[in-house]
């Protein structure tokens, strides 16, 4: 008797417990940096820095300041983001302190790898190991970010890390993440296919998409996270994006 597989149901976010993604399971780090190399390739083709750069750009137009702005990217991976951020704030004349955390300590092995690359820009980012719960730095931090991150959490965890973030940022915070829908899933897969990028992306990039958000589940964590839902925003960025912000 042939098996059918069903159709994947969006209207439901999957649960992380219920599929995991490869790059979360124990594996080599030269598994790990490639699949962080690739993934920094489609961040770049599918314009996901710009959310948040349009982000810190409302920030400092609304919070002027001669301080340094005191960033926080949590789940910073290979750390990208951050160095976007770094060519931003140089181009803007903004002095910015940068903070990378991830648990994976291959993280910050492969972000400091990706940063001594470039020659051509003098990178001053601090790539810390560890658990954002805990880290507290003394002076306090300005703006808590995270990119492809949240949809890695389950909900109660996710709720956890609005509370901190509110708690946390004194300036603001962005969360940019993915949009759960069926046509950026299947033009995923197409295009790891076409790129043939990693074995880990061309994989957890699919089921990224099925484990990641609608606007009426950041609605309900919001609302369980005790934040006044008229204090941020939710917006959908083109391609496959969902962003939440709140401006302090």
């Amino acid at each position: 008797m042939t098996s059918v597989s069903l159709p994947i149901d969006f209207t439901h976010r999957t649960a992380p417990e219920d599929l995991p993604e490869l790059m979360d399971e124990p594996c080599s780090y030269e598994d790990f940096r490639a699949c962080l190399a690739d993934l920094a390739q489609v961040n770049r083709l599918t314009l996901a820095h710009r959310p948040t750069l349009q982000f810190l750009e409302r920030l400092i137009e609304a919070r002027p300041s001669s301080q340094p702005l005191r960033i926080v990217d949590v789940g910073c991976g290979g750390g990208d983001m951050l160095r976007h951020i770094a060519v931003w704030a140089k181009r803007r004349g903004v002095q910015v302190a940068l903070t990378g955390i991830d648990l994976n300590p291959y993280a910050a092995q492969a972000a400091r790898e990706f940063s001594g690359k470039d020659r051509s820009n003098q990178w001053d980012i601090e790539w810390v190991t560890g658990d954002a719960f805990s880290y507290a730095p003394p002076d306090g931090v300005d703006v808590v970010l995270s990119s492809l991150f949240t949809h890695h959490l389950p909900e109660p965890e996710i709720v956890r890390f609005l509370t901190w973030m509110e708690s946390t940022a004194q300036l603001g915070w962005f969360v940019n993440d993915l949009c759960r829908e069926r046509t950026p899933h299947r033009l995923f897969q197409l295009l790891a296919g076409v790129m043939r990028w990693h074995y880990f992306v061309r994989y957890d990039g699919p089921v990224s998409i099925r484990r990641s958000f609608r606007e009426e589940d950041w609605q309900r964590m919001i609302a369980a996270a005790g934040i006044d839902p008229t204090a941020l925003g939710i917006a959908r960025c083109f391609p496959a994006r969902l962003c939440v912000g709140r401006l302090k």
